[in-house]
């Protein structure tokens, strides 16, 4: 088993639990939604011979606590986190990283593009929930808005039956990326659970309620600056999953993205949560998006 390194890192309003293994390039992985560095673990032990693999709990999720009580979340706050741990592990203009986002992880890592290109080499941004690309944008505000509400009124779970409702009865942004639970190792020897995927499991039932409460209303309604991407002349690799369904919001999000960076799409086997159901293919097929990148 490799060696993980951890440590913390403090930045305004929060500190950052962050796990480092593997050797070569810098790869960062931003997750998305509920999760947090160990809903990588598994997609990160397939690169950690290609690469220095960084996972992290992002700002409010499991070991990163805020300083204060919660609130709504920022995208743009998301990204300083990002770029701040970039550095801390040693990401100068002159080795720029390579970055990889999952869902509203992708949207973090756009905006990471936009606010510190010299720090990204290539981004791959895995289907970005971003709503507010999509011509029906109206209704997806409409629908975060009454999440907002539910969730200040009745709780995070009227917050997340509205949620997935506003689907169509589809998974959404935290549910959907949930494919962890398929990852091998999902048991210990004897048939008990893995103590590790236990523990993630309950730290991801206490995230599901700060992501619908103060992540989702907010990210919802963020738009990145693609234009200044394309400007900065950061490589952006849309990726999508091969099993996604072409009316999904990422997939038409995904599509989007694509058509206005000039960019191919990079397929990902799965769907909105393909790094955990099968992280071996995945991490074959992040390997070579990264590589056209």
């Amino acid at each position: 088993m490799e060696a993980i390194r951890t440590g913390t890192l403090a930045t305004p309003g929060a500190t950052l639990h962050h796990e480092v293994r593997g050797s070569g390039p810098i790869l960062l992985l931003i997750c998305g939604g509920v999760y947090d560095a160990a809903g990588f673990a598994a997609l990160a032990a397939t690169l950690a011979d290609n690469y220095t693999v960084v996972t992290y709990d992002r700002r409010g999720n499991s070991r990163s606590p805020l300083d204060g009580p919660p609130e709504p979340q920022s995208v743009e706050v998301h990204a300083d986190d990002a770029a701040r741990l970039l550095t801390a592990v040693g990401v100068t203009p002159e080795e720029p990283a390579l970055v990889f986002g999952n869902s509203s992880g992708a949207v973090i890592g756009l905006e990471l593009a936009a606010r510190r290109p010299e720090l990204v080499r290539t981004l791959v941004a895995h289907e970005p929930p971003l709503f507010e690309l999509l011509p029906e944008r109206d209704r997806w505000r409409a629908l975060f808005q009454d999440v907002e509400d539910a969730f200040h009124k009745e709780g995070p779970g009227a917050a997340h039956q509205i949620f997935a409702a506003g689907l169509d009865g589809g998974d959404g942004d935290g549910h959907a990326e949930e494919g962890q639970q398929g990852q091998d190792g999902g048991e210990a020897p004897g048939g008990l659970p893995d103590p590790e995927i236990m523990a993630m499991m309950g730290r991801m039932e206490q995230n599901a309620a700060f992501f619908i409460g103060y992540e989702a209303p907010s990210f919802s309604r963020h738009a990145p600056d693609l234009a200044a991407v394309r400007a900065a002349g950061v490589q952006v690799v849309p990726g999508l999953g091969e099993a996604t369904a072409e009316g999904e919001p990422y997939a038409r999000a995904t599509r989007l993205v694509a058509e206005r960076l000039g960019a191919e799409i990079a397929p990902f086997p799965g769907d909105h949560g393909g790094f955990g159901t099968d992280p071996a293919a995945f991490g074959n097929a992040l390997r070579k998006a990264l590589a056209t990148g």
